[in-house]
């Protein structure tokens, strides 16, 4: 039994972080996917671990570091691509608002790592620090040329890294990924401090991020990554086969433009021609947050009349979505437990006390 004593700040944070310990990792790792489907779960942010029936396991833009830790001198810091956007000196208030729901260095089972964009949210060191640490020397780094410059620059061997641009195709055991263009223009105004880009060309969205479709043997995934809506999710719904679709969803603040918004995620899934569209991110950060029950209701305030083929999911971080098994499920609920209430004689003074 622990004393007093020997509690300090460093056995609470061992003792506490993650906060849902292993549990995650082991649920991935025990998870049988059966024929005809996939399954994946939400880690945050945009983080999604994918699983195929041939147990191909894919990690997309896990980010394990937190937001604003101290109010600081309360200013933003120059050139922060917020400060670009706005013109704004006041530090954002950007808090982490979710758990650690998943191990990075408990990770062992992996296939590939996939980043969709240079932002801090998406591509992690810790991550990367884990699977090159625990997981197999064979496992590709899979990214956008700025992610990979990242990654070389933090101590991945380059040799592990594969840079994609919209178009190319990789292969990983069953799972073909396909990288698309992405629509990030919050990207194209995150450069280096020193760097003015006003009266400049801007960079090339395609060396900075991409979206991407996951085509397995159960159905296909297309992550949005950060991706604002854009008139081309027409050109990718034309396209391709997509049955299930993420998007950066939340409520910008006064005077930004970050994330979708709800009206836009309607057309954003409507464009692609996706049997689901699923809203993540807006978890994650404390000045975003929105309320993903106003997606349900417009769409079910226009569902009828614009004939909309496609469902909305709303998710929780942590939680699991099998395709096609949930298409038609509107909400996610973890399970509630006690499935096996009264298998054994309660231990009770009385029965009454029931």
């Amino acid at each position: 039994m622990k004393k007093i004593d020997s509690v300090t700040r460093e056995s609470w944070i061992l003792d506490t972080f993650p906060e849902w310990g292993t549990w995650l990792n082991e649920e991935i790792s025990q998870t049988k996917v059966k024929q005809g489907t996939y399954a994946m779960w939400w880690l945050g942010c945009t983080g999604i671990w994918l699983k195929s029936h041939e147990n191909t396991n894919i990690l997309c833009d896990l980010w394990c570091g937190s937001g604003k830790r101290s109010h600081g001198n309360g200013k933003m810091k120059d050139g922060h691509q917020m400060k670009r956007m706005s013109g704004c000196e006041e530090l954002q208030p950007n808090l982490r608002t979710q758990p650690f729901v998943i191990d990075p260095f408990a990770i062992k089972e992996l296939d590939a790592l996939v980043v969709t964009h240079i932002h801090s949210d998406h591509v992690d060191i810790n991550t990367a620090a884990a699977i090159l640490q625990n997981c197999s020397n064979e496992v590709p780094f899979i990214g956008p040329q700025g992610v990979v410059d990242l990654w070389i620059s933090w101590g991945v061997p380059s040799e592990r890294c594969v840079v994609v641009r919209p178009g190319d195709r990789v292969k990983v055991k069953d799972i073909e990924i396909i990288a698309l263009e992405a629509f990030d223009r919050t990207a194209l105004i995150t450069a280096p401090v020193e760097m003015m880009l006003k009266n400049q060309l801007p960079q090339d969205m395609d060396d900075i991020a991409v979206n991407y479709l996951f085509v397995t043997s159960g159905g296909t995934l297309y992550h949005a990554g950060d991706s604002h809506y854009s008139n081309q999710f027409a050109k990718h719904g034309n396209e391709y086969q997509i049955d299930v679709a993420l998007g950066a969803y939340g409520e910008n603040p006064r005077g930004i433009t970050d994330k979708v918004t709800s009206v836009d995620m309607l057309r954003m899934a409507e464009s692609l021609n996706t049997n689901v569209v699923i809203p993540v991110h807006y978890d994650i950060w404390s000045n975003f947050q929105a309320d993903p029950k106003e997606i349900m209701l417009l769409w079910n305030s226009k569902r009828n009349r614009l004939n909309y083929q496609f469902k909305p999911f709303i998710w929780q971080v942590g939680g699991k979505f099998v395709y096609p098994d949930d298409q038609d499920k509107l909400e996610f609920n973890f399970n509630r437990g006690f499935q096996d209430v009264f298998a054994v004689e309660p231990d009770l003074p009385f029965p009454s006390f029931l």
